[in-house]
């Protein structure tokens, strides 16, 4: 199967940059998540490596083959949309058989495709209904089995698993995942759901701005942010904001403008700079008063199942995030005065953005 690449892709629509520069090569056999907010370009980029839609400026290589102007359907990569585009006059079987009947497989071989695809996909029982007769998310599950059926070298999906309820969205993110290390195909999945981009990516490619941002596995992504906008955006983050006062091998602290300092691990922002701490919602503590640099009161706990959300407001640093067992939940009450710390490992310091912290973090 191919690796894909994309050199300097530029797409603009009127006045809107879909794509700003994408760099990005997706290795062959790879299945790699493009994780990012709404309108960051993530569809845009996988009509171009399907070639649907026409960079302004730019190359897509499939095996470093320029294929930018080689229509669709010589790609032979195939791209499940949004919109399913199911043929509403045929059955379910009808719909997943289609690419197959095309390529004249023979009986018995699309007999045993059609058994697996539909077992896969949980629509078994519904092989003789047609499209109208589906739900929104059978009607997604249909258009996966038919995108697989196709046998492509280059599966690209958007948004495959949003229109499934949570249970059956676990079981297939799995299921895909195993589906296409045994094919062997190269798989560029388009999501904005973090959760399922770490469970199922060897690679995650964040985008912002019709620019990929940070490109690792899953625990680089997530331990080893690029900014402070891939730290909130992939697992949230807690932020606190003052001067690296001192940084050495052992760890560095930063002081905020009412004298209070935090820890956190080496860091390359040299003192005196103004910078920004981030450490992940997980992976904050309530602790004691008298062993915290920062205290808060607590403005609000929510149940979440296994755990209880809790937000405690520190004047003059805003709200910081925590989650405690359940069995913790009777604790602590909303007005509780509370101590806020964590694991200087845990803590990453970044230079403060130039256009500050709030712009910084935006998604829209």
């Amino acid at each position: 199967m191919p690796s894909v690449t994309l050199r300097g892709i530029v797409k603009r629509y009127s006045d809107v940059t879909a794509a700003d520069g994408l760099e990005l090569t997706v290795n062959d056999r790879e299945y790699l998540c493009l994780l990012g907010p709404t309108g960051a370009g993530k569809t845009t980029a996988l009509r171009v490596i399907a070639g649907l839609t026409v960079p302004d400026e730019g190359a897509v290589l499939f095996d470093g083959k320029d294929v930018t102007s080689l229509e669709p359907e010589k790609r032979n990569a195939v791209l499940l949309s949004q919109t399913y585009s199911l043929f509403p006059t045929m059955t379910v079987a009808d719909n997943v058989l289609f690419g197959p009947d095309i390529r004249k497989v023979s009986g018995g071989d699309k007999e045993q495709m059609l058994v697996s695809l539909l077992d896969l996909v949980r629509l078994t029982s519904r092989a003789e209904s047609y499209p109208r007769e589906l739900s929104g998310g059978m009607q997604q599950r249909c258009a996966l089995a038919r995108a697989i059926a196709t046998s492509p070298d280059v599966l690209l999906l958007d948004e495959p698993l949003r229109a499934l309820d949570a249970r059956l969205r676990i079981d297939l993110r799995r299921e895909l995942k195993s589906l296409a290390r045994t094919l062997g195909l190269t798989v560029v999945h388009v999501t904005h759901d973090q959760d399922e981009a770490l469970m199922m990516a060897d690679r995650i490619a964040v985008m912002r701005a019709g620019r990929i941002v940070q490109v690792g596995t899953p625990e680089e992504v997530f331990n080893e942010p690029a900014s402070p906008f891939v730290a909130n955006f992939v697992g949230q983050s807690n932020f606190f904001t003052g001067t690296v006062v001192c940084s050495g091998p052992d760890g560095a602290m930063v002081e905020d403008r009412l004298g209070r300092r935090v820890k956190a691990r080496p860091t390359d922002v040299p003192e005196g700079q103004k910078a920004v701490l981030a450490v992940k919602v997980g992976q904050t503590h309530i602790v004691k008063w008298e062993a915290a640099s920062l205290h808060g009161r607590i403005e609000r706990m929510l149940f979440e199942g296994r755990a209880v959300h809790v937000d405690v407001d520190v004047e003059g640093a805003g709200r910081f995030s925590s989650k405690v067992p359940v069995s913790y939940h009777g604790r602590y009450r909303v007005g509780d005065e509370v101590g806020i710390g964590w694991n200087r490992k845990k803590a990453k310091i970044f230079p403060y953005p130039e256009d500050g912290l709030q712009n910084e973090l935006r998604v829209d």
